[in-house]
């Protein structure tokens, strides 16, 4: 079979990686009336799929029924969908390792699949964070095992995922899309796929210029909100409230972005990508400084909301202190702890002999140094019973006022409690309150 990735008609496609990412970019092209195999290797994924139920909290079940029922959504396990597709999007996930470099096992398996279905004219992109060189250095080789010549008889690109879990202000398609070929022919292809869904191509040089792109927006944020963190202690030092500085800079029409300090840096990019960066960089004998700085500054973060809280205590001890979390996932309104600052700080308090309770409406269990916890019911009696509410996730719908009107002690690493009112006692992150 001779595909035509360049033609401009709207073909079938199979997205490879049916997460946070993939899921949500099937349904797109599935609405925009894109015909869509959706290929993952998680059967339970799969059979909720063809259920209609969605796992991802950015795609409900009647918007993923829809596309389902119209027939442009498939989910399948079944990688031989690749045979019949126009083009392939690699949506898998680059964790890290326990050593902390990068873990590419998903790309090579993806890569691997689809070398061994591999048709002449198909165009396979790489939406998957990772490191500059893994298009040209890893992928590449994979896929000329199949005998195919590239730009040729088949098309390779990559166009980092700009995907924001929990993000309502700006649709999928709205995101200017960054794509890179490895060759001419193989970036106009992709700019063609993509001219066709989103509302703007930004066309670069290279694959990787397209995946320094994605490091680069991730380690930006990382940098700033890590050193926005320890600006919070410095604050918590100097008597200073953070958030009034923050507010009062934000005035200034140019040269200045507002961060915001939290409990850590947490989820599927952000505390990973400036890592990848720092990885190939190593292989070239370089570094950077800023990175290494932040990500300490980050993990001290951890450490210090946890002393911070007992020294907010009466007994200024956490032995035996009933604790109750508000928030574990690492962002608002999402269903996900990936690397979420709530799970270490958790256990360090456990471990300095807290008993540790969590409340969060989109997360019924976790499991923390092999124990399992379950979501306490938030309750009058329950916020009474405990010494200090630690809020670490701002979720849009908090009870704010029940938490306020019935803990002794709330400790806010978010400031959602600036300007409300209750009979609890109130210190936030970086305020300058003195102990």
């Amino acid at each position: 079979m001779q595909f035509d990735a360049t033609s401009g008609i709207k073909e079938k496609i199979a997205v490879i990686g049916l997460g946070f990412v993939g899921l949500p970019l099937s349904v797109m092209l599935a609405e925009k009336g894109f015909s869509v195999a959706g290929i993952d290797t998680d059967v339970e994924k799969v059979s909720k799929l063809h259920q209609s139920k969605s796992y991802i909290g950015d795609i409900d079940d009647n918007r993923l029924k829809k596309v389902v029922d119209s027939g442009n959504f498939v989910a399948t396990t079944n990688f031989d969908e690749i045979k019949s597709v126009g083009s392939i999007i690699i949506c898998v996930p680059t964790p890290l390792t326990n050593q902390k470099v990068p873990d590419l096992r998903f790309i090579i398996s993806a890569g691997t699949e689809i070398s061994k279905r591999l048709q002449k004219g198909q165009l396979i992109i790489l939406e998957s964070s990772t490191f500059p060189g893994t298009t040209n250095e890893v992928l590449l080789p994979i896929l000329e095992k199949s005998g195919l010549q590239i730009g040729e008889d088949f098309l390779l690109a990559n166009s980092p995922e700009r995907i924001d879990p929990g993000n309502d202000k700006y649709m999928v398609d709205e995101i200017p899309k960054v794509v890179g070929g490895v060759t001419s022919k193989c970036k106009q292809a992709a700019i063609s796929l993509y001219s066709q869904i989103y509302h703007e191509v930004v066309p670069v040089s290279s694959t990787e210029a397209a995946e320094l792109t994605k490091l680069l927006e991730n380690t930006f944020r990382f940098i700033n909100i890590s050193f926005i963190n320890e600006m919070a202690i410095l604050c918590d030092q100097l008597h200073v409230d953070i958030w009034e500085v923050i507010n009062a800079a934000a005035t200034k029409p140019y040269g200045f972005t507002p961060f915001y300090p939290g409990p850590g840096i947490g989820g599927h990019c952000i505390p990973v990508d400036p890592l990848y960066l720092q990885w190939k960089l190593k292989q070239l004998e370089m570094s950077s400084d800023f990175i290494t700085i932040s990500e300490q500054t980050n993990h001290r973060m951890i450490s210090y909301i946890v002393n911070r809280t007992e020294k907010l205590l009466p007994s200024k001890s956490l032995s035996s202190t009933n604790i109750l979390i508000y928030g574990v996932t690492y962002k608002k309104d999402v269903e996900d702890t990936r690397d979420s600052a709530a799970l270490e700080i958790i256990e360090l308090l456990k471990q300095k002999g807290a008993n540790v309770h969590y409340h969060d409406p989109y997360i019924s269990s976790l499991k923390i140094a092999n124990e399992e916890l379950f979501n306490t019911d938030l309750t009058e009696n329950v916020l009474r019973k405990m010494d200090c509410t630690i809020i670490l996730t701002d979720h849009s719908n908090i009870p704010l006022k029940k938490i306020l009107n019935n803990a002794s002690l709330v400790f806010d690493t978010k400031n959602i409690t600036n300007g409300h009112e209750g009979t609890a006692r109130v210190v936030r992150l970086g305020e300058g309150v003195q102990l």
